[in-house]
């Protein structure tokens, strides 16, 4: 009976130790301090005596989650006029794509500007009360996520209405390491693809503010103010950070990760990715899709690091696909650091070319009409020669030819070893 004792006593022991272990790593304190946090620590300096406009959404806030909104609108030194939202809006309250309304904010009554529909820019009249902008809101770490296209137009207007830009910085999610995609060319710019930088582009926000600004024959007046305790090496769960949700469909930090795996595939309109379901960007399928186990094995035959495929069937709630059960495959990332992830977008269609020749994806979806599809590519290059024969490897080369030159020169601007 003593031994009995005994043993459920260690038992418990044991327990309780690991529940006080995974509490105090719960209430560790974060590794990384983002700008706002820095920029509290100034006693908010940069700002004194001015006006000041923020732009932020519900990523916008400090390392207890306070949102950057209430901490600039409470600081006695700082006076808070106007708010600025990107895609989603100030408080994440509008769907993807939707257009948003000049209103004031019901929580502290300040004027919203939209940076999303009519006006992607500011303009002279939406900075006129204002002398200072400051920039606040998470990135996911792939050029065709739009918030920072509206950093760019931020640092535009700036420039052309003489109105200073305070960029509080935030990690890579994806780490300051990782480059993939080719250069946008001149003919693809667009909201999703604004500057010539590669789909993946290993940089921080203030880092490319930074980079950026430097290549313009008019810079703005810029402040970066920098993060403490962040290293190129750190993905977001390095961080210490809690991930908000960044947009409806970016929940987690490792969805940042399957974003540029299966993002561009979202163009077409014969594949669902995910979105519409709980695992978007995480899984690929489509109705004419009748073996799911052999597309699994077609892609784990590839033997790609850092990734596995298991089938998959589900029924999307809404958006592509909804109301149907789908045949397809879900993405186990294995090895962050290994995995190629634009790859993926590319090795899926050649797979699924090789299974389902009949389909000719790039001719019977959206109506023979691929332009959103080069736009997040940056170029037409890569689907006019992938879709000759479906190999990847024909135009991978040319898809990762910008990499270590984009490495180089983006290398000057990096704020973090």
């Amino acid at each position: 009976m003593k031994k009995i004792h005994l043993i459920l006593f260690c038992t418990a022991w044991v327990l309780c130790s690991c529940c006080n272990s995974q509490s105090t790593q719960n209430t560790k304190k974060p590794i990384v301090k983002t700008g706002i946090d820095v920029l509290i620590e100034q006693n908010f300096k940069v700002l004194e005596g001015k006006r000041v406009g923020l732009c932020t959404n519900p990523t916008g806030v400090n390392r207890d989650l306070k949102a950057t909104i209430d901490i600039l609108n409470e600081a006695p030194n700082v006076n808070l006029v106007a708010l600025y939202g990107p895609e989603h809006g100030v408080r994440g309250n509008i769907y993807a794509g939707d257009e948003i309304e000049t209103e004031a904010d019901e929580q502290t009554g300040i004027t919203m500007y939209s940076l999303f529909g009519k006006s992607l820019k500011p303009s002279p009249e939406m900075l006129e009360g204002i002398d200072v902008m400051v920039y606040d809101i998470q990135d996911n770490g792939s050029r065709s996520y739009t918030f920072i296209s509206t950093m760019g137009k931020l640092m535009e207007a700036c420039a052309e209405n003489n109105k200073e830009l305070v960029v509080l910085d935030r990690p890579n999610p994806l780490g300051g390491k990782r480059i993939e995609g080719c250069l946008v060319e001149e003919d693809y710019v667009s909201f999703i693809s604004l500057f010539p930088i590669p789909y993946i582009y290993g940089q921080t926000c203030g880092e490319l503010a930074l980079y950026l600004n430097a290549k313009r024959d008019t810079p703005c007046h810029l402040t970066v103010i920098p993060m403490e305790g962040w290293t190129r090496d750190m993905t977001w769960d390095k961080t210490g950070l809690e991930w908000v949700i960044a947009s409806p469909h970016i929940p987690h930090w490792k969805t940042c990760f399957f974003y540029p795996a299966t993002g561009m595939l979202g163009d077409f309109d014969c594949f669902n990715n995910g979105v519409g379901y709980t695992l978007p960007f995480e899984i690929l399928g489509a109705a004419w899709i009748k073996d799911a186990g052999a597309f699994a094995k077609a892609m784990n035959d590839l033997h790609l690091p850092g990734v596995v495929f298991r089938p998959l069937h589900y029924n999307p709630f809404f958006s592509k696909g909804a109301g149907t059960t789908l045949e397809g495959i879900q993405i186990h990332i294995t090895d962050f650091e290994k995995v190629q992830l634009t790859d993926l977008n590319f090795l899926i269609i050649q797979e699924l070319m090789r299974l389902y020749p009949e389909e000719n994806i790039f001719e019977k979806t959206n109506g023979g009409k691929f332009r959103m599809f080069d736009l997040a590519c940056g170029t037409g290059y890569i689907r006019e020669h992938f879709s000759k024969n479906y190999r990847w490897d024909e135009v991978k080369d040319y898809w990762y030819k910008d990499v270590e030159k984009y490495r180089q020169e983006s290398s000057k601007y990096y704020l973090y070893k």
